[in-house]
């Protein structure tokens, strides 16, 4: 564990400054259950004051021109991307991602890439079709042209989750401030100290005091103290179903903009004619990518009758060529799960599907490892409504569900309270696109897993309201303002 330091005294940054609390709490290495550091517990009176700075530095901030926003942006990424090769070890350390993951889309290029890529100017308004007027008791007759302009929201609180710190935390921040909001950031609790290496990068590469805050904390005391100012406009948040309901439910209060990205139970459909190789190892590709820890999962595999048993028998065989273990050896392609609670979770699913009747093809079994580890395990012979079908696990488990033909792949894929990606793996692709337009989700991917990285992303029914990436992720952080005139 090089280049962690546990007896490191981490800070809040407010205003441009370094805060002191009063207490701290445990970050705990998923792989060897050992404590890596001590991140500040934030109290409600310092979340409040991170957004009334936030609130203070909004009109010089949004005054710039994005040029100038950009630019700063720009140093950000220069910033970055000289020191996050040094922040690999601790990072990897506080998430539990493997060796692989931790390289490549914890510190890596992904996060630099989201800042670069902002930091330019948009142009987002546009003309509205001009139209003639009569003359009205409201004014003379005449030709009436507008404008759409986008303005800012203004102060933007970033709610993050664990499974993907700073990569998160760049996908809000870089939109918000190019659009000329100003930010509190409040990572997970599991995993805050990437996010306060970033804020000193932020700090480094001259931002001005107020733009961009951090606050940490174990409990959600912060957050909701976020959620519940009126000093916030917004609330960005990537997590749960059940927490994004909370917030949903407690911003109506200051009637905040929001942008809420939440659980997952993606359905792959696989049809008739499909390649079973390519969708299996499509399957498998992310069955254990972060140890499951991942919305966008195709955990719930909805198979032909026809190829349901060849399907199981892939699964099971690629099954054996994922191996859990250490997450810093370079082999290793399952980690541990975030915590022992989190374990705990995943395991009680797992049984609560054999219970219900599902065979239990493989996995299923506690590793013998010091952290909090779970096999990848493959549930075969479920119905729709398991448990394990139904709720997102959040960990290494795939479940396989038959279908008799297309109209019930569709009906399967939409028995879900979820709605954020799905899949269809079929040898005709016209086939594949009309049934992806009839499956309830924000996302649909043919015959690969790949997502299109600026095309929008968000999810239906209970997986999230509005879009981020791309043109969308840019208008999610502004107000819409009309502004029309006769000529």
């Amino acid at each position: 564990m090089s280049g962690i330091d546990v007896d490191r005294e981490w800070k809040l940054y407010i205003n441009g400054e370094w805060v002191a609390t009063d207490a701290t709490y445990d970050i705990v290495d998923p792989n060897t259950t050992k404590v890596v550091g001590r991140a500040p517990e934030a109290t409600t009176a310092q979340a409040l004051d991170a957004a009334a700075a936030a609130k203070a530095a909004l009109p010089a901030w949004r005054a710039l021109s994005q040029r100038e926003r950009a630019g700063h942006l720009s140093r950000l990424a220069d910033v970055l991307a000289e020191r996050t090769p040094d922040w690999v070890d601790l990072v990897q350390a506080e998430t539990g991602a493997t060796l692989k993951i931790a390289r490549t889309m914890q510190v890596s290029g992904a996060t630099v890439d989201r800042f670069r890529w902002h930091a330019k100017e948009f142009d987002i308004d546009e003309a509205v079709p001009p139209f003639t007027t009569a003359a009205t008791g409201l004014g003379p007759a005449g030709l009436v042209g507008a404008m759409v302009h986008r303005q800012p929201v203004g102060v933007v609180a970033c709610i993050t989750p664990y499974n993907f710190p700073l990569t998160n935390v760049a996908g809000k921040l870089a939109p918000a401030l190019i659009m000329g909001n100003t930010c509190v950031i409040k990572p997970a609790p599991q995993d805050p100290l990437g996010i306060l290496l970033l804020a000193e990068a932020v700090h480094d590469a001259g931002f001005p005091p107020g733009v961009v805050n951090v606050v940490t904390g174990s409990g959600p005391e912060a957050p909701a103290a976020l959620v519940d100012t009126p000093d916030v406009n917004m609330i960005s948040f990537t997590g749960s179903t059940q927490i994004g309901a909370k917030i949903y439910e407690n911003s109506g209060k200051t009637m905040k903009r929001l942008l809420m990205e939440l659980g997952g139970k993606g359905a792959m459909i696989i049809t008739d004619d499909a390649d079973v190789g390519s969708a299996s190892q499509a399957i498998a590709s992310v069955w254990g990518f972060h140890s499951g820890q991942i919305c966008t999962a195709p955990t719930r595999v909805i198979c032909h009758r026809s190829l349901y048993d060849q399907t199981v028998e892939s699964l099971k065989a690629i099954s054996g060529f994922m191996k859990v273990g250490d997450a810093r050896a370079d082999d290793t392609l399952v980690g541990p799960v975030i915590t022992e609670v989190h374990r705990d979770r995943v395991e009680q699913f797992i049984q609560g599907g054999i219970d219900e009747g599902a065979t239990l093809v493989v996995g299923g079994e506690r590793p013998d490892l010091p952290g909090y580890f779970v096999a990848p395990t493959l549930l075969a012979d479920c119905r729709s409504d398991m448990h394990v079908v139904q709720e997102e696990v959040f960990g290494p488990v795939v479940v396989v569900v038959p279908h008799d033909d297309d109209d019930e792949a569709i009906a399967l894929a939409n028995d879900s309270a979820y709605g954020l990606f799905s899949y269809v793996y079929s040898g005709d692709t016209a086939r594949a696109y009309r049934i992806a337009q009839q499956i309830e989700s924000g996302n649909v991917a043919l015959n690969s897993v790949q997502p299109h990285m600026e095309a929008p992303f968000g999810g239906f029914k209970m997986s999230g309201v509005g879009r981020d990436r791309g043109r969308w992720g840019l208008e999610a952080y502004t107000e819409v303002q009309a502004i029309s005139w006769l000529s």
